[in-house]
């Protein structure tokens, strides 16, 4: 592929991901304006909506992925980059809550980058377990599923305005751990 068709893509998967997150049900003609390339364009790289949120949600997985190894490159326990790995993820909300109501788990390459996900978070809170940090009387797959809604639940407050990024990762960390008493 030459350069100016890379450049063309991330053209368009930066626009989809600025026009996604303020509509979720924007068009691909609203996707290529803001990209400044025709529809053609656009179909050339994505055969319709289904190819373009594919490549969003790889896009997006990736970027996660860095986000969480960067913030929690340093830490000493693995109670520690759990939660610095919330910091880093709700303060991408504005960029990836739509791809939460775009699924497309239905692509192997997405279902393999979901699989991987949640085999690395379970391990990772089966080690906090071993460390204290969680109940290990509490299945860790309702752990998962914890930590996963709660990152969706930070990001919704983000969004409406609720709460920053930093505090959205407080209260899920707080709730993860502590529950909700007082």
């Amino acid at each position: 592929m030459r350069d100016i068709n890379v450049s063309t893509v991330d053209h368009i998967l930066e626009a989809a991901f600025e026009v996604f997150s303020q509509n979720p049900g924007a068009s691909l003609a609203d996707i290529a304006k803001q990209a400044g390339v025709g529809r053609a364009t656009l179909h050339r790289h994505f055969a319709g909506r289904d190819d373009l949120v594919v490549e969003l949600t790889l896009t997006a997985a990736k970027e996660l992925d860095a986000a969480v190894e960067e913030a929690t490159v340093h830490c000493q326990t693995y109670a520690e980059a759990l939660e610095a790995a919330l910091n880093a993820i709700l303060p991408l909300a504005a960029r990836h809550m739509f791809l939460a109501t775009e699924p497309a788990s239905h692509d192997p390459r997405v279902a393999e980058v979901y699989a991987t996900q949640s085999r690395d978070l379970a391990h990772d809170i089966d080690m906090a377990k071993a460390e204290g940090a969680f109940d290990p009387h509490v299945p860790t797959e309702w752990i998962v599923q914890a930590y996963e809604n709660l990152i969706y639940a930070g990001w919704a407050m983000v969004a409406a305005g609720d709460a920053t990024p930093k505090q959205a990762a407080a209260l899920a960390w707080r709730t993860l751990t502590q529950g909700t008493r007082p």
